[in-house]
C-alpha cells in the first residue's frame, strides 16, 4: 500500500482536524491574539491589586489595648538600645555555650522552623497564582479505520502544550498574596518567639544550678560546723563538763545538718539533669564544663541591666509573639477578601496548541499544528448561601483573632510590669536582707563563743545558728529571685528577637509573597472561542515571576 494517495474529501479532512484553508483561519484568529495578549499580561503581572477592584477590606494595624506609661517603677540602670541576644550580655561565657547548644536542639525551634519552610512554600504556591500555568502533554498511537473502502494504518504522535491564566478581577489573588506575606512574617515571629523561650528557659535552669552550688556551699560549712560542735561537745561531754542531754542535742543538730547538706547536693544533681535535657550535651561533658569554669561554681550570672524607657505599645510590639499574633491578624483580614472574591465573577484565559505528526501506511508523514485561545467566564448565580456563608466564617475568624492580639497584649503587658515589681523590689530587699545575715552570723559566732567558754547554752547557739543559716540561705534565695527577675523582664520585653521595634506593617502586608489559601473559583463557562489549523505561529515568551518571601534569619 505504499505511495497511495490519501483521499481529500471534507468529511476526512474533518476527522483529522484539517481546516479547507488554514492560512484563512489562522489570519482571523490571530486577529484577537494581541488583546488577549493583553488581558493576560495585565492578569500575570502581579500587582497587588485586583484588575477591576479589589474586595474586602483593607489591613490596618490596630492600636496595642495598652496604656501610655509603665505602672511599675523603673529599674535603674544603662538604657541598651537593642536587646537581641541578651543572654550574651551576661558576664558567664558558659552560660552563651549552653543556650546555643539548647538552641540547636530545641524540638521547638525545629518544629517552627519546619512551619518557615511550609509557608514559604504557600507563599510561593499563592504568587504564582496569578502566572499561567503550562502543561506539556506527549502522545504516540497507531491505529486502523477505513470509509467504506480498503483499511487504513495511521501513525501519530503529538506534542501539546495547554495554558491557563486566570485573570485577578476582583483582588482574590491579591489578597491571597496580602494573607501570605502575614502568615509567613508570622511564622518568623513564632520561631523567634521559641528561640527567646529556649534561652530564658535555659538561663533559669543554669541559674538554678548556680544558686543550688551556692547555697550547698552555705549548707556545707554550716554541717561542717555542726560536726565540729558535735566533736568538742562529746570531747567536754566525756570530760564530765557537758551533761549527755547537750550531747544528744549536738548529735541531733549535726544529724540535721547532714541532712539537709545530702538535699541540697540532690537538688544540685537534679539541676545538671536539666541542663542536660535542655541542651542535648552528654551528662560527663556537661559536668566538665560545669566544673572546669572553677570561676562560675556558686557564682550567678551578672544581667546587663536596661531601662525601658520607651511607651508600653512600642515596647510590647516588638514581642515576637505579639507580633506574631499581630500577622495572624492581618492574614485574616485578607482570607475575608479571598472569600468574598469567590462570590464575585471569575474570568480565566485558556488555549492550547498541539502540533500533529502523521501518516498513512507507508506513506510520507504531515506536519499538523491546531490550537485554541478563548476566554471562560464564570458567575455565580445560586450555591444555596455556601460562599456568603464562608465570607461569614472569614469575618468571624477576623474577630476571634482580634481578640486573641488584643488578649496577647494584655498578658504581655502584665508580663513586663509584673518582672519590673520583681526587679525593683528584690533590688531594694537585698541590702536589708544581706544586713541581716552579717547581724545574725555575728550574733551566731558570739554566742558559739559564750557557749563554749560555759557562759551560754548550746540550745542558745544552735538557736543562733539555725538563724543565721536561714539569713544565709534567704539571701542566697533573693540573689537567684533577683537575677531572674532580670531574664523575665529581658523575655517579657521581647530581647533576643532581632527585628527592630518599629515595623512598616503595610509593607508587610503588601510583600510580594503568598499564602496557602487558594480561592474556589473555576472558569466552567466558555463564553468564546478561536480555533484554527495553520502553520505554527511565533509565540510571546512567557513572564517568569516568582514570589519571594523574606529570608529566615536563623
Amino acid at each position: 500500500m505504499a505511495g497511495r494517495r490519501i483521499p481529500t474529501s471534507p468529511i476526512l479532512r474533518s476527522v483529522l482536524f484539517l481546516s479547507p484553508r488554514p492560512q484563512a483561519g489562522y489570519r482571523r484568529a490571530s486577529r484577537f491574539a494581541p488583546a488577549l495578549l493583553g488581558i493576560a499580561l495585565l492578569a500575570g503581572c502581579g500587582t497587588q491589586r485586583g484588575l477591576l477592584t479589589t474586595v474586602g477590606p483593607d489591613y490596618v494595624p490596630p492600636p496595642a489595648p495598652a496604656a501610655e506609661r509603665w505602672q511599675a517603677p523603673m529599674p535603674h540602670g544603662a538604657d541598651l538600645a537593642r536587646l537581641s541576644h541578651w543572654w550574651r550580655r551576661f558576664d558567664d561565657p558558659l552560660l552563651v555555650r549552653l543556650i546555643d547548644a539548647a538552641q540547636a536542639q530545641s524540638p521547638t525551634i525545629a518544629q517552627a522552623a519546619a512551619r518557615i519552610e511550609r509557608a514559604r512554600a504557600d507563599a510561593t504556591t499563592a504568587g504564582a497564582a496569578g502566572l499561567p500555568v503550562l502543561d506539556l502533554q506527549a502522545a504516540a498511537n497507531r491505529s486502523t479505520f477505513t470509509f467504506a473502502g480498503p483499511t487504513l494504518r495511521r501513525d501519530q504522535a503529538t506534542l501539546g502544550m495547554n495554558a491557563t491564566w486566570e485573570i485577578d478581577l476582583f483582588g482574590g489573588l491579591a489578597r491571597q498574596r496580602e494573607a501570605a506575606a502575614a502568615t509567613l512574617h508570622s511564622s518568623q515571629a513564632a520561631w523567634h518567639d521559641a528561640r527567646v523561650s529556649v534561652a530564658a528557659e535555659t538561663a533559669n535552669a543554669y541559674l538554678d544550678h548556680r544558686a543550688c552550688e551556692q547555697q550547698l556551699a552555705i549548707v556545707r560549712d554550716d554541717a561542717a560546723s555542726r560536726s565540729a560542735s558535735l566533736r568538742l561537745t562529746r570531747i567536754a561531754g566525756d570530760a564530765g563538763f557537758q551533761s549527755p542531754a547537750n550531747v544528744a542535742l549536738s548529735r541531733a543538730v549535726a544529724a540535721e545538718g547532714n541532712a539537709t547538706l545530702e538535699q541540697r547536693r540532690a537538688q544540685c544533681e537534679v539541676s545538671v539533669k536539666m541542663l542536660v535535657a535542655l541542651t542535648g550535651i552528654a551528662e560527663p561533658m556537661l559536668r566538665e564544663w560545669l566544673a572546669g569554669d572553677a570561676a562560675g561554681t556558686g557564682r550567678l550570672p551578672a544581667p546587663a541591666q536596661f531601662a525601658i524607657d520607651a511607651l508600653p505599645a512600642r515596647v510590647l510590639r516588638q514581642r515576637p509573639d505579639v507580633a506574631a499574633a499581630e500577622r495572624d491578624l492581618a492574614a485574616a483580614s485578607a482570607n475575608v477578601g479571598v472569600a468574598e472574591a469567590q462570590r464575585y465573577p471569575a474570568l480565566s484565559l485558556t488555549g492550547n496548541i498541539t502540533p500533529t505528526r502523521m501518516r498513512f501506511d507507508d506513506g510520507p508523514f504531515m506536519n499538523i499544528t491546531t490550537w485554541s485561545i478563548g476566554p471562560n467566564l464564570s458567575l455565580p448565580l445560586f450555591d444555596g448561601g455556601r460562599r456568603k456563608a464562608n465570607a461569614a466564617a472569614q469575618q468571624a475568624a477576623y474577630d476571634a483573632q482580634a481578640a486573641v492580639f488584643r488578649a496577647k497584649v494584655r498578658t504581655a503587658a502584665r508580663e513586663v510590669e509584673e518582672a519590673l515589681v520583681r526587679v525593683t523590689s528584690t533590688a531594694q530587699r537585698l541590702p536589708d536582707a544581706e544586713d541581716a545575715a552579717r547581724g545574725y552570723r555575728e550574733s551566731f559566732e558570739a554566742a558559739q563563743v559564750r557557749q563554749r567558754a560555759g557562759l551560754g547554752s548550746l540550745i542558745e547557739a544552735e538557736e543562733a545558728r539555725r538563724t543565721a543559716l536561714g539569713a544565709e540561705l534567704a539571701v542566697a534565695a533573693l540573689r537567684q529571685e533577683q537575677v531572674g527577675a532580670w531574664i523575665a523582664l529581658y523575655r517579657a520585653a521581647g530581647g533576643g528577637w532581632d527585628e527592630p521595634i518599629e515595623r512598616d506593617d503595610t509593607a508587610a502586608a503588601s510583600a510580594t509573597s503568598a499564602t496557602s489559601a487558594t480561592s474556589a473559583t473555576s472558569a466552567t463557562s466558555a463564553t468564546s472561542a478561536t480555533s484554527a489549523t495553520s502553520a505554527t505561529p511565533d509565540t510571546p515568551d512567557t513572564p517568569a515571576h516568582k514570589a519571594t518571601p523574606p529570608a529566615t534569619n536563623r
